[in-house]
């Protein structure tokens, strides 16, 4: 908040961003074990060659994705293209507003299908490592209802800015 106050959304999403920043050093680190077994078993007769392993670094490449557009939300670093010059504090809430609506939007379709994408995986399994496929579904519900509360925080800032008087 500009005014040096912080709100339990605020204290709440600055909890989840630091477990989301957790949960995607982790995802990235073991992503790299399966992705290195499949090189080394490539090209080497080290190891023997592991199928498991490109459907376990599919898993982890998709978290690890989905981890990071939910902190590229958070921190504001998610696509931005600057159509229009810089204008006052009031001019860039107004515009983040929109930008936020458009966020929102996305992230009620990721809500609504990544549900029902989700219900569709329940009884479901991979083919290779037999990992239960609504562990793989869920990222997309998820990562909707995060961008809901990191947007929540960020129009409820926004909206301060414009309630402000003055430029």
């Amino acid at each position: 908040m500009a005014d040096g106050r912080r709100g339990p959304l605020t204290a709440v999403n600055d909890v989840l961003a630091a477990l989301l920043r957790a949960l995607l050093v982790i995802a990235v680190a073991v992503l790299v074990i399966p992705v290195s077994l499949q090189i080394f078993s490539r090209y080497t007769a080290l190891i023997p060659s592991y199928i498991w392993t490109e459907e376990m670094a599919r898993f982890l490449f998709v978290w690890a994705i989905m981890l990071g557009a939910m902190l590229g939300v958070r921190e504001g670093t998610h696509l931005l293209v600057d159509l229009w010059p810089p204008g006052g504090a009031r001019r860039q809430a107004l515009l983040d507003l929109l930008a936020d609506l458009a966020i929102a939007v996305l992230a009620g379709v990721f809500l609504w299908w990544g549900w029902r994408f989700t219900e569709g995986a329940f009884y479901r399994i991979s083919e290779l490592a037999e990992l239960p496929l609504w562990l793989i579904h869920m990222a997309w519900p998820i990562t909707g209802l995060v961008w809901v509360l990191f947007l929540l925080e960020r129009v409820l800032e926004d909206l301060r800015v414009l309630r402000r008087r003055g430029p």
